[in-house]
């Protein structure tokens, strides 16, 4: 059949060309869209036929695999793209090796994703999907940064559950619905419960119930604390509370609101920190020996006191232990600490009930608070009473320890109106009652503050007077009575002060007692006696006080021993004359330092004997050579009891072999009589004054040509 032909130029041929044109520009337009649409994506993109040739790609393919351009041309082979990344050193594989991890994608032909590494470490995401006529079209994204805070996140959520497992800490988390969202291991171990018991999801008050419920909080108002919780996240505060477990730890539970709504709890475990805070504040304001209030908290105490007393009478004591010293010395610190312990115990049982205070203020010193005391009356009978029970014997381990007590006192309102002033003037009193002697109370009275000033000026100018030689030696004859012969001198110390004048022994051996500065002061009298008594005829006795401080003292017989060794006077001259209260504690080592001085032969007496607690107790127990009777028998010895007294003492010294020497013989009479009774030696200002050293001698001197001529 013969085909028709159109001639050029005809309407139809003209039809014809437009519309290539209209679909050729059709074709342009969409490939140019398509184009800048693939030229535009975020990710990369690279479309391969089925020859696996390349048909497009766009600009972020190859800046994602640093390719060359005018490399990757449209009809590359896929393979050739893998070997120019390996030749530029993007591929971390061969490109065998590469095309092998794509080929089973490739063949697959199905849609499939997978990641490769590249050599500088990042990471792209290959998004395989094929095409219907064969080949393929990839997507590539670099996901780096996304790994990466992946990565973070995961390590943040790592430690975070490791901060959680390793908290020292309890810890819940709630949302911002209220809800429980976290809770730790530390929580269940704190509280020995089981998840099941504290499941996530659960409520606040959900989670106070269950522990009222358990057991674990007792006495605990759930309504209460649900709202002051509330009260306080509202307001954007932390509130921490002390919580008192059924078992009796204490918690400590801080509840904090979070930024983004909802909040945290931590518990803590502050049982033996708050042991320890509670013992701390304890030892700061009690004595750590005793467990009586220290002087911080009598302080307080009182203070707090006069703040609300509004004139209801109170009584304050001062209290100071006597001969305290001793039993340190004499039995060292531990036995002294517990003495200060018994005596505590003691003041506390003297209390007339709970609100009474007691304290110790440091070594052996004590105060006392006494409230609403019915007048002066009340605060002595408390003062007597604690005479009377320190007063008794405190025993341990067999053996007794002696100790008196003085007390001072001050009444409010009429003594003083603030603490400052009551406290000064009850140690006032109790200075004033030292100094008068042992076991004694006194009231506080006006004129006492210029006594204590003047108490303090006589201790200054005594620790001066004995470097500026202000101390001399008198001394006293003491006669045989049979033969009338002098035997022996006692030395008697004197001080004569500038500014004082002659002080008698009354007037500071006590106090030197007290201060200390009897041991060095006896060292000297030791030493300046037996140097006298050097010059004196081979037969003289020489006598020396010797105070209790000293003979307690560890240096006592080195200082004897050397006082004779210095002067070359012979052991058996020298006579040691001791109270009654160096015994009185039945020292073990009072008995062996006297064993030792009269093993080498120097004599010990007891003075003043009669006057004490059990004399005749001691003369069983101790090395005595001699007894003295107190010039108090001598005095009233016409009375006749009182001579029955000084018969029986002298018809004692015979019967145990131990010479017997009466003091303050005045009289012929007193001396006729004593030698009636047998007693062997006199003393006193019949036989002789106390005289200078120049004046023994002449006495001497004179009664020896007497004895000659006679």
């Amino acid at each position: 059949m013969p085909v028709a032909r159109i001639k050029a130029g005809s309407p139809v041929s003209r039809r014809g060309a437009e519309g290539v044109r209209r679909i050729e520009h059709e074709l342009r337009d969409r490939n140019e869209r398509f184009s800048a649409a693939v030229e535009n994506m975020s990710h990369g993109l690279c479309m391969f036929d089925a020859d696996e040739r390349m048909i497009i790609c766009n600009g972020n393919y190859l800046r994602i695999f640093c390719l060359d351009a005018d490399v990757v041309q449209p009809g590359i082979k896929f393979f050739d793209i893998l070997q120019h990344s390996v030749d530029i050193g993007v591929a971390l594989h061969s490109a065998e090796d590469l095309y092998a991890i794509r080929k089973p994608y490739i063949d697959q032909a199905r849609p499939s994703i997978y990641e490769e590494t590249l050599s500088d470490g990042r990471i792209v995401n290959i998004s395989h999907r094929p095409l219907a006529p064969g080949g393929w079209v990839s997507i590539y994204e670099d996901i780096t940064e996304q790994r990466r805070a992946e990565q973070e996140l995961k390590e943040q959520h790592r430690r975070f559950d490791a901060a959680l497992a390793n908290m020292s800490q309890g810890l819940l988390m709630y949302g911002a619905d209220g809800k429980l969202i976290v809770r730790n291991e530390r929580f269940l171990d704190l509280y020995g419960v089981s998840r099941a018991d504290f499941p996530l999801g659960m409520g606040h008050r959900d989670l106070l119930e269950r522990m009222v419920e358990l057991g674990i909080y007792t006495g605990i108002d759930v309504d209460s604390e649900v709202s002051k919780t509330e009260a306080c996240l509202q307001a954007g505060e932390t509130r921490s509370t002390h919580r008192h477990l059924a078992d009796g730890r204490t918690l400590l539970i801080a509840r904090r609101p979070m930024s983004g709504g909802g909040w945290v709890a931590t518990f803590e475990d502050v049982s033996e920190r708050r042991r320890v805070e509670e013992r701390m504040t304890h030892l700061a304001h009690h004595d750590t020996l005793t467990n009586l209030p220290n002087r911080s908290m009598f302080r307080e105490r009182l203070d707090q006191t006069l703040s609300e007393a509004k004139g209801t009478p109170l009584a304050i004591f001062s209290l100071d232990l006597d001969r305290f010293k001793a039993v340190n010395d004499t039995w060292g610190h531990p036995a002294g600490d517990w003495l200060l312990k018994c005596v505590a115990e003691r003041l506390q049982r003297c209390l007339r009930n709970e609100t009474d205070v007691v304290a110790r203020f440091g070594g052996d010193e004590f105060a006392i608070i006494q409230f609403n005391p019915k007048g002066a009356g009340d605060a002595e009978k408390l003062a007597k009473r604690i005479i009377d029970i320190i007063a008794k014997p405190f025993r341990d381990k067999s053996r007794d320890m002696h100790v008196g007590i003085s007390l001072g006192i001050a009444l409010y309102p009429d003594d003083g109106k603030d603490a400052d002033t009551l406290l000064k003037n009850a140690d006032m009193a109790l200075y004033r009652g030292k100094s008068e002697g042992r076991n004694v109370y006194r009231f506080f009275e006006p004129g006492m503050d210029a006594m204590v000033r003047e108490r303090r000026a006589l201790e200054t100018d005594l620790e001066a007077a004995l470097p500026r030689r202000e101390f001399a030696l008198d001394f006293q004859p003491i006669m045989n009575i049979a033969s009338g012969d002098i035997v022996g001198t006692e030395a008697l110390m004197r001080w004569h002060s500038p500014s004082r004048g002659l002080v008698a022994p009354d007037g500071f051996i006590a106090i030197a007692e007290e201060t200390g500065l009897i041991v060095p002061l006896g060292e000297w009298a030791l030493r300046k006696a037996c140097t006298v008594a050097a010059g004196w005829p081979n037969g003289l006795r020489i006598a020396v006080n010797v105070s209790a401080v000293q003979i307690k003292s560890s240096s006592f017989a080195r200082s004897v021993i050397s006082a004779l060794a210095f002067s070359g006077v012979q052991a058996n001259r020298l006579e040691l004359e001791i109270t009654e209260t160096v015994l009185m504690d039945e020292s073990d080592t009072v008995l062996k330092t006297l064993r030792q001085l009269r093993d080498l032969g120097i004599r010990i007496a007891l003075d003043d004997f009669g006057t004490g607690y059990s004399s005749l107790g001691y003369l069983r127990r101790f090395p005595v050579d001699k007894i003295k009777i107190d010039r108090s028998f001598i005095r009233d010895i016409d009375n006749r009891d009182t001579a029955a007294i000084v018969r029986t003492i002298i018809g004692l010294g015979q019967e145990l072999g131990i010479t017997v020497t009466a003091e303050g013989v005045e009289t012929d009479a007193q001396l006729d009589r004593l030698r009636r009774y047998g007693c062997v030696e006199a003393q006193g200002y019949l036989i002789g004054v106390p005289s200078k050293a120049a004046d023994i001698s002449r006495l001497l001197k004179t009664s020896a040509v007497l004895s000659q001529s006679g």
